[in-house]
C-alpha cells in the first residue's frame, strides 16, 4: 500500500525499516574463505611487515588499476600522506572544499596550504577553469578528488600541471573499480591514492594503498611506510609505520574475489533509484562513476518544496541513514573556517552542493525492494510539499 504523509514515521506511524539501513554498511564476501587465509597467518606466524596476503593484494590491485606498482599502506589517509611526502610537495596545493576532511587536513600535517578550488557543478569535481585561476608561483600540486568514483577533468588538469611543472595527485578513495572510457581511474595522474576502509566497496577492515606508474616513486613509498628504512637494518630518511597488517591483506584479497557480486548489487540498486524517483520534482539522481558505490541525490528545495535536511529527518526516523555529504565544506570547518573566512566567495557551487546533497544506502545489505521503500518515502515528503 503505498504510503501516506500521515504514515511517515516523523508524523507517528511506525518506521518503515526495522533494522536500521546505514550509508557504506561494508560488503562482506566469503567468510569461510576469509577464515581460510586468516589460519594460514596464524600458521606462518607472519602478521605483519610485508607478508605474503600483503605482496598478493598489491598484485591483485595493481592489476585492477591498471598500473605496475601499488604499496598497500594502513589506511587510505596515510595513502595520501606518504604520496605527498614522496613527491616532495611544498607551498600551496589546489584541492577541492568538497571532499572528506582528511583531504585537506593531509595537506596541514605537512606543512602544505590548501588552496580551496570550487568544483564542477555536474560532476563534483574539480574545475579546471577555476583551477587555473588559483595558479601561483607557490603552487608544488594540484590534488583533484574523484568523487563518487567519477574522474576529475584528468586531461585539463594534466595540461595544468605539465605547464606549470605541478605534482598531479589524485585522492581516489571512491574510485577503485571505477573506469573512465575504458580506463582505470585509479591509473591516472603521477599516483593516485586508494582507500579500502570498511565502507568502500572493497575493504580491507581498515586500509589504503597509492597506485603509481612510477618505479622510483614506488620505492621511496615502500621506504617512508616502513620507518624509513632501505634494508634489514639501514635507514636512509624519515619514514612512519604505514604498514598494512597481513589479516587486512586477507580480507582485501577475500572482497577483490566478490567483487562482481558487490559491482552487481550497487548497479542495481542504482537503477532502482533511478526508475523510483525519475521525474520527482527537484529531485536530481548524480552520475556516481561505473561501480555506482554511491547513490548520491541533489535536492533542490526551491523545485522540491523541501529542503535536504528536513529530508534527512524524513529518512531517519524511518530508520534509513542518510547522509549529508560534504557538509559542511572544509573550508567551514577548523581549523580552515578561520583562517579562510571569505573562502565562500569564490566557492558559490561548493557552496550549494553542500547545502543540497544526500546520499543514500546501497551497497550488499541494501536490496532492491529496500531502495523502493525508500525512494516511498521521498516521493510521499514531496509530493506533500507539492500539493
Amino acid at each position: 500500500m503505498k504510503k501516506r504523509p500521515a504514515d511517515l514515521a516523523i508524523n507517528g506511524g511506525p518506521p518503515a525499516f526495522a533494522e536500521t539501513l546505514h550509508v557504506g554498511r561494508p560488503n562482506i564476501g566469503d567468510r569461510a574463505r576469509f577464515l581460510e587465509r586468516a589460519a594460514a597467518i596464524l600458521d606462518r606466524r607472519w602478521l605483519t611487515n610485508d607478508g605474503e596476503m600483503v605482496r598478493a593484494f598489491e598484485r591483485e590491485v595493481a592489476a585492477a588499476c591498471g598500473v605496475p606498482h601499488v604499496v598497500a599502506v594502513c589506511n587510505g589517509t596515510m595513502a595520501l600522506a606518504l604520496a605527498c611526502r614522496a613527491l616532495g610537495l611544498t607551498g600551496e596545493v589546489i584541492v577541492p572544499s568538497f571532499t572528506f576532511p582528511a583531504t585537506a587536513h593531509v595537506l596541514e600535517w605537512h606543512g602544505l596550504v590548501p588552496v580551496f578550488c570550487d568544483v564542477d557543478p555536474a560532476t563534483h569535481t574539480l574545475d579546471p577553469d577555476r583551477v587555473e585561476e588559483l595558479l601561483s608561483d607557490r603552487t608544488s600540486a594540484i590534488l583533484g578528488v574523484h568523487l563518487w568514483g567519477r574522474a576529475c577533468d584528468v586531461e585539463r588538469l594534466a595540461r595544468l600541471a605539465v605547464g606549470h611543472r605541478l605534482a598531479l595527485l589524485f585522492d581516489a578513495a571512491h574510485a577503485f573499480a571505477c573506469h573512465t572510457d575504458g580506463v582505470p581511474v585509479a591509473s591516472l595522474g603521477d599516483a593516485a591514492a586508494l582507500s579500502f576502509h570498511a565502507t568502500k566497496i572493497v575493504n580491507t577492515f581498515e586500509g589504503g594503498a597509492i597506485a603509481t606508474h612510477d618505479a622510483a616513486l614506488a620505492a621511496r613509498l615502500r621506504r617512508l611506510r616502513n620507518s624509513g628504512f632501505a634494508g634489514i637494518d639501514r635507514v636512509d630518511g624519515v619514514g612512519l609505520n604505514a604498514k598494512m597488517t597481513e589479516v587486512s591483506a586477507a580480507m582485501g584479497l577475500t572482497s577483490l574475489e566478490s567483487l562482481e557480486v558487490f559491482l552487481e548489487a550497487n548497479r542495481t540498486n542504482y537503477a532502482a533509484y533511478a526508475s523510483h524517483l525519475d521525474g520527482l520534482p527537484g529531485i536530481r539522481l548524480v552520475d556516481t562513476g561505473t561501480s555506482r558505490a554511491y547513490v548520491v541525490v541533489e535536492v533542490n528545495q526551491e523545485v522540491s518544496g523541501i529542503s535536504r535536511d528536513h529530508l534527512v529527518e524524513i529518512l531517519w526516523a524511518e530508520n534509513v541513514r542518510a547522509r549529508r555529504y560534504f557538509h559542511p565544506g572544509c573550508h567551514r570547518q577548523a581549523p580552515y573556517a578561520e583562517r579562510y573566512p571569505d573562502a565562500a566567495a569564490r566557492l558559490p557551487v561548493t557552496e550549494r552542493l553542500a547545502e543540497q546533497v544526500l546520499v543514500l544506502p546501497t551497497g550488499t545489505a541494501v536490496t532492491p525492494g529496500d531502495v523502493g521503500a525508500i525512494c516511498s518515502i521521498v516521493r510521499v515528503a514531496v509530493e506533500e510539499r507539492q500539493r
